[in-house]
């Protein structure tokens, strides 16, 4: 296949898509519901790629684990309103999903978003679904950066390790990526700078996955 690789996996937020403005709704209001003080977009924008319980902790401090599941229910009731509606995919991203299933390759995405909220969003966003997979939040034990969502998907789509491909936003996609043993591309789309990415054993550093697609792997 393509340099060698059969199998893409993605990560979802900053990388196929944008859902920064539903985000900070959820956050702000998560956390104005616990009396917490709001956060600036660019302190909240940061988190984006942690789990739900790492964000509200790097926010606002809190430790305690009832508590932190008490805001992950009103952040999830709030995004239900309003998080596949103003979630929009980059330019290219459903394209480039589409041209690779119709090349043979494999597709996934693993996420530490719920899984039925990405279907939902290409639903909403009335995108096709043009991926084999989705490992979601509420498909593994252990989140990113532990391998686990990324081992479970190669795994079940029957792939190898050396002919996949693991394209995300954030220095946690790159660990872990390196933690499952697979090749990383990143697309600067998130917080994390290429300076960053540049740490790490890093296939390429794109703008995003329109660039990374045109000119490193559909040629």
């Amino acid at each position: 296949m393509i340099n060698d690789l059969d199998t893409f996996i993605f990560d979802f937020d900053l990388t196929l898509a944008d859902s920064s403005a539903a985000i900070f709704i959820c956050f702000r209001h998560t956390l104005g519901e616990f009396g917490y003080k709001i956060p600036s977009d660019e302190e909240i924008y940061n988190t984006i790629g942690l789990t739900l319980e790492d964000g509200f902790q790097q926010l606002c401090g809190v430790t305690d684990e009832q508590v932190k599941q008490q805001m992950r229910k009103c952040y999830v009731k709030k995004a239900d309103d309003v998080m596949a509606a103003q979630t929009y995919f980059f330019d290219g991203a459903v394209e480039t999903l589409a041209k690779l299933r119709s090349m043979g390759c494999k597709t996934g995405i693993v996420s530490t978003k719920y899984r039925y909220r990405i279907v939902e969003t290409f639903e909403k966003q009335q995108k096709p679904l043009e991926v084999d997979m989705i490992i979601g939040s509420e498909d593994v034990s252990c989140w990113k950066p532990a391998p686990t969502g990324l081992n479970t998907i190669i795994s079940k789509l029957g792939s190898q390790k050396d002919k996949t491909l693991y394209v995300g936003d954030s220095y946690i996609d790159a660990e872990t990526a390196v933690n499952a043993g697979v090749a990383f591309a990143a697309v600067t789309t998130g917080s994390t700078s290429a300076d960053v990415f540049k740490k790490y054993d890093t296939f390429v550093v794109c703008s995003g996955i329109k660039e990374l697609f045109s000119k490193y792997i559909f040629i």
